[in-house]
């Protein structure tokens, strides 16, 4: 903010950035904050989700997201199957 008011205390447009990048900042500290400091929030709660597993309405496993196609590829590797551990 000081560099802005000093050197460039007429450019609008980068006043204006940082004054929306700093209120972005505060909202995403301050919903950390709401959050127990996890950065999302659950779905669900820990009860639900556990007894949902054991029932079979959910599944548990690993996300595997490929990192060269990430907002279209995505898996989960259920644990127990398909891995190359004997029981």
């Amino acid at each position: 903010q000081n560099y802005l008011d000093n050197f460039w205390p007429d450019l609008k447009a980068a006043h204006e950035l940082f004054a929306s990048i700093t209120q972005a900042r505060r909202e995403r500290e301050s919903e950390a904050q709401e959050n127990n400091g996890r950065e999302y929030p659950e779905h669900l709660a820990v009860e639900i989700l556990e007894a949902g597993v054991k029932s079979g309405r959910y599944i548990q496993g690993v996300l595997n997201v490929n990192k060269h196609r990430a907002q279209l590829e995505a898996f989960v590797r259920l644990q127990g199957i398909g891995s190359k551990e004997t029981g």
